[in-house]
């Protein structure tokens, strides 16, 4: 399997999105990419001010907007996946998810609504409940959003659940508290390559990690996009600017293969886990 995953910025215009996602799905495919990760918040960017994230407010986007299914056609006989605010109604209630969608020409995929919130995001999205795997034309594969890769359970969950492939899709800024005077020296830039080693290495998974670039309001992103083998080691990446990082991988033989002698799942203990969600002391 030919894997691109995106480093790229993407703001408030959906028009402009769209005809950058459809430049993006044109590229790829002349490349012979088959699976293609785009960043979260790809259609409608993601928020410019964590401290105050009411100020600027992405636009949202039902589940069954039309340019959703613009994008489904673009891919066609190519899987992509990409991140957009998404509207709902629960009980009466509009809420608003940070969300992502896997598509390919024949339809919606699969889903995610991101779990865990950062500073700020709580304020402004409401969170998801759930990790689920799900079936493509390319095999099993499983969603995150950006902060979801911090915890390692989510990761786990996915591999649980069957994924051999994980898409993880970041709008993931530079530390807005300590700032670096270059990209690669910054706290975050360290810590959002760490987790794509170590969450592929942990699960003995192939992983897909796209990010947001330049800046939106008071957010500077990271680039950083990369394709990591089940043993943590990346197999192709981009730095701070715009590209597609693009990789082949035999998903079955790899995940195997890293799965001959050590199968971290099949060895798992969980009888002698603390109870997750637990209060902490």
């Amino acid at each position: 399997m030919r894997i691109g995953a995106v480093a790229a910025h993407f703001g408030r215009d959906l028009d402009r999105a769209l005809a950058k996602v459809r430049a993006i799905i044109d590229s790829a495919r002349a490349d012979g990419v088959e699976l293609l990760v785009l960043p979260d918040a790809t259609l409608g960017g993601y928020l410019t001010d964590l401290r105050d994230p009411r100020a600027d407010l992405p636009p949202t986007l039902a589940q069954d907007d039309p340019r959703l299914a613009e994008v489904a056609a673009a891919a066609g006989d190519m899987v992509v996946c990409l991140g957009y605010t998404e509207s709902a109604e629960v009980d009466g209630e509009q809420l608003r998810h940070n969300a992502a969608l896997c598509v390919s020409g024949d339809g919606v995929l699969g889903r995610h609504r991101k779990v865990h919130q950062p500073l700020g995001e709580s304020l402004v999205y409401a969170p998801g409940d759930r990790f689920e795997a799900f079936d493509t034309p390319l095999g099993r594969l499983g969603m995150l959003i950006d902060y979801d890769k911090t915890f390692p359970e989510s990761a786990r969950s996915l591999a649980l659940d069957g994924a051999r492939v994980v898409a993880c899709l970041s709008a993931w800024p530079a530390s807005v508290t300590d700032r670096a005077s270059r990209l690669p020296q910054d706290r975050q830039s360290r810590l959002f390559d760490l987790y794509d080693s170590a969450r592929a290495a942990e699960n003995q998974v192939v992983w897909a990690s796209s990010n947001q670039t330049g800046v939106l309001g008071g957010l500077r992103f990271l680039g950083q996009a990369k394709v990591v083998g089940p043993g943590g080691d990346v197999l192709a990446r981009t730095w701070s600017k715009g590209g597609i990082a693009v990789a082949d991988v035999d998903v079955e033989h790899e995940v195997a293969r890293s799965r001959r002698v050590l199968h971290h799942l099949d060895e798992l203990r969980p009888d002698s886990y603390v109870t997750t969600g637990r209060e902490p002391s």
